[in-house]
């Protein structure tokens, strides 16, 4: 007879796993702020959670050189260190017939790589891939390192006295995101100035037309350049609109992820206080598709705008010689 199975996983294991959950909110919900404000039993200091006290700015864990290094720098150098390890330890002995942790970084690899390929074709897929592929997997492995425990329960004493948090998830102090954003920016200007050259620039200082007109006005082409001068003023503001456009998407792209990395902290935090053991897991299993998303979003867009910055140049029509 076939044992009954849910997503591959023995029916009665499912159950047991079902009924140590429920076990878990029911004692949760009851160590929490509103079970006792119900029924008032006393349970064991460790399951009582302090009430949380959020805040924005991060804490100076120490000082270099006279430069504060925060919690979240910390927890930005981790993720780094960490991606370096990890990638030595995949690589140093690749096999032909991979194991598991190597099928699985080449799979999240190649799922990049292709990504790249579909959106900007073979050739400038293969040129953005280092780039996307690194922000996707910094801002990726920044939201699930700060999961792990240890981040905001580890407290030390600093040089000034204060009591402040080891380790902070990176992409919850705007520093990391403004600077995440700021090399995606360059990233994009920089191939677009490459592809185009100093014509790239014309799509946010187009005076040509305006000038043009005004030339035709004073040799005495009124109509023409009267209505040539309207067409002109209308690129100059098209222009300033296009250089605006690049200039709040530093903004957007900062804020999108400051501002998700860090309503998941503050959600964590506040459903470990309403109901320990009850929920956590629950939220846990949110901030990775949360960390996943804004990660596929931020090197997503920055594939998209950076492929819009080189496609006019693939794009223009080559003349023959003579029809130029």
């Amino acid at each position: 007879m076939t044992k009954r199975k849910f997503l591959g996983v023995p029916f009665p294991v499912v159950m047991v796993l079902l009924a140590i959950m429920a076990v878990l909110f029911i004692i949760g919900f009851l160590a929490g702020p509103i079970g006792q404000g119900l029924f008032k039993i006393n349970f064991p200091g460790w399951l009582v959670v302090s009430q949380p006290a959020p805040s924005l700015p991060s804490e100076a864990v120490f000082h270099l050189f006279g430069l504060p290094i925060t919690n979240t720098i910390l927890a930005g150098w981790l993720t780094v260190i960490f991606l370096v390890v990890i990638s030595w330890v995949i690589t140093r002995r690749m096999q032909l017939v991979p194991g598991r942790l190597q099928a699985v970084f080449e799979f999240i690899l190649g799922w990049i790589y292709d990504l790249c390929k579909s959106v900007a074709g073979e050739k400038n897929g293969r040129k953005f891939f280092p780039v996307v592929c690194t922000i996707a997997l910094f801002v990726a492995f920044n939201a699930w390192l700060s999961l792990i425990p240890g981040f905001g329960s580890i407290h030390i004493t600093n040089a000034q006295g204060q009591t402040v948090e080891l380790f902070r998830g990176a992409n919850t102090d705007i520093n990391t995101p403004f600077a995440i954003a700021l090399i995606s920016f360059v990233f994009v200007e920089f191939y677009g100035l490459k592809s185009l050259g100093f014509g790239y620039l014309r799509k946010f200082l187009n005076f040509g037309n305006f000038f043009r007109s005004t030339g035709h006005i004073f040799r005495g082409r009124i109509k023409a350049g009267i209505s040539g001068v309207f067409t002109g003023v209308i690129d100059i503001f098209i222009g300033f609109l296009e250089l605006m456009s690049e200039l709040i998407r530093l903004i957007s792209f900062t804020f999108r992820l400051f501002g998700n990395m860090t309503a998941g902290e503050i959600l964590i935090v506040v459903a470990a206080f309403l109901i320990p053991l009850g929920v956590d897991w629950v939220v846990y299993g949110l901030e990775l598709l949360i960390g996943f998303i804004q990660a596929l979003v931020f090197s997503g867009l920055t594939l998209a705008f950076v492929t819009m910055a080189v496609a006019s140049h693939e794009e223009e029509p080559h003349l023959k010689p003579g029809l130029e």
